[in-house]
């Protein structure tokens, strides 16, 4: 892939350090996470196998910043979702200045754990046993059974209720402020590698992802989000596999196009409410919902081989509600039959109306035919969800399409544009405007300033009112 579409295989803060947490399943190793960044970023649930990509969150401890990433829990065996999942968690620990082993102390050392240390053993990484769950005195001493797994001295802290992670903490600054030390004499050398290796790409804009415009994927299960995600990036940043609810979490990965930066966000399939299971899909819809209201546009997935549904009209309102552009892509389009592509569309276009101008795209995430489509629209709908129309400009446009169309008895005396995100304007009249009026003048806005899919407001304000 080219350098202006590569993804950024390290974490978003470039220059700050990385610390992965990685153990076997349901040993606490979320909880941590959210204990150390100070909320609850990382979804926790007493089922095993919740986490399953990679989560990678900015923390501080002592004013040293670094990266800490969430993994899934590593297994040696398991089926196929579960050999997905320990291959994100060896991408990260290989991507790592140092690794968080987490063990449960109330269960000691098994063999998923001495897995768990080899896996770790093989990327060369410095290594903290956390031994987790160490909620009283008498599970402290227990922690030192786990000098069997050879990997030193562990630290005995309690995730859930914060006894001891302090003092993890100190050591693992201290660790890493040795590693900058060390990494310090390279000085000229090391800025010469970055520089080759960067090959072109935006060194100030890739580490700001909150400068970068926000691109929520959103979709049904098993619509294929994180095919299309992990085809965007150019990385298998996502877990992908035919289960529905593969993706838990809302998955955060900056990009540089040649257009500029761009902050994808993979989220967890949204279902009916009716009948999503409790608790950790409870919690991922909510995590996809909470991504949906913080995105500055929406790329809604619709199964070309189930069509539109009801659930995709619903998606397709919260969209609406809010308040930013939409790209709908129809993806697996190479599996539908020829005869069928036309009631497809047709199911899309009637279902998802009153998402008005959004384009939409027929792609195949797996093959990658049409995705080059996808980020052209991007850009495009995110240009003019921020565009800004000069006042001039737009009284002179408001009085042509007045004169063009007028309304039968007022007419708007100026206008204004008062915000974007999306383009707000507000509109000074002699009287009341008709409702077919204002979708009037909101289409001639439209076309006249090219504002494509973005939603428009209309704000009027009558004499006298």
């Amino acid at each position: 892939m080219s350098a202006a579409r590569r993804a950024a295989a390290a974490p978003a803060r470039r220059g700050h350090p990385v610390v992965v947490v990685a153990g076997r399943p349901n040993v606490g190793k979320s909880s941590l996470v959210n204990r150390i960044v100070g909320r609850r970023a990382a979804v926790v649930e007493h089922q095993p196998g919740v986490t399953r990509d990679r989560k990678e969150l900015d923390a501080e401890w002592s004013g040293v910043p670094f990266v800490i990433v969430d993994t899934g829990g590593w297994l040696a065996g398991g089926d196929a979702l579960d050999a997905k999942v320990s291959t994100q968690a060896e991408r990260a620990i290989a991507s790592a200045d140092l690794v968080l082993l987490v063990v449960d102390v109330t269960v000691g050392a098994t063999e998923e754990d001495l897995a768990t240390v080899r896996a770790v053993r093989r990327g060369g990484t410095p290594v903290l046993l956390v031994a987790n769950k160490a909620d009283d005195a008498a599970r402290e001493a227990a922690a030192w059974e786990l000098l069997s797994l050879g990997v030193g001295d562990p630290w005995p802290v309690s995730a859930l209720h914060g006894r001891g992670t302090g003092d993890l903490l100190d050591e693992v600054v201290r660790r890493l402020s040795v590693r900058d030390d060390g990494d310090a004499g390279r000085g000229d050398a090391q800025e010469d590698d970055a520089g080759a290796d960067d090959s072109g790409a935006d060194d100030t804009e890739e580490g700001d992802a909150g400068a970068a415009p926000r691109v929520a994927l959103v979709g049904r299960p098993n619509a294929g989000k994180s095919t299309l995600f992990n085809r965007l990036i150019g990385e298998e940043r996502s877990i992908v596999h035919d289960m529905p609810g593969t993706t838990r979490d809302a998955i955060d990965t900056l990009i540089t196009t040649d257009d500029g930066p761009l902050c994808f966000v993979d989220t967890a399939g949204m279902r009916r409410p009716s009948r999503a299971e409790r608790g950790v899909e409870s919690y991922s819809t909510l995590r996809a919902l909470e991504a949906l209201d913080r995105a500055d546009i929406a790329l809604l997935v619709i199964d070309a081989t189930v069509g539109a549904t009801h659930q995709d009209q619903r998606l397709a309102e919260r969209i609406g509600a809010a308040g930013c552009p939409a790209v709908v892509v129809v993806n697996k389009w190479d599996l539908v039959a020829t005869g069928d592509r036309e009631e497809v569309l047709a199911s899309v276009g009637d279902r998802l109306a009153f998402l008005g101008l959004a384009p939409v795209l027929r792609v195949s995430a797996s093959s990658g035919r049409g995705v080059h489509k996808i980020l052209p629209a991007l850009h495009a709908a995110v240009e003019a969800y921020h565009h800004r129309v000069p006042t001039g400009a737009l009284n002179r446009a408001l009085q042509e399409i007045q004169t063009a169309h007028p309304a039968p008895g007022v007419r708007v005396r100026y206008g204004v544009q008062g915000a974007i995100d999306p383009p707000t304007f507000t509109l000074f009249s002699t009287g009341r405007l008709p409702q077919t009026y204002l979708r009037y003048l909101e289409r001639g806005l439209r076309e006249h300033f090219s504002l494509g899919p973005t939603p428009i407001k209309l704000r009027v304000r009558a004499s006298g009112r």
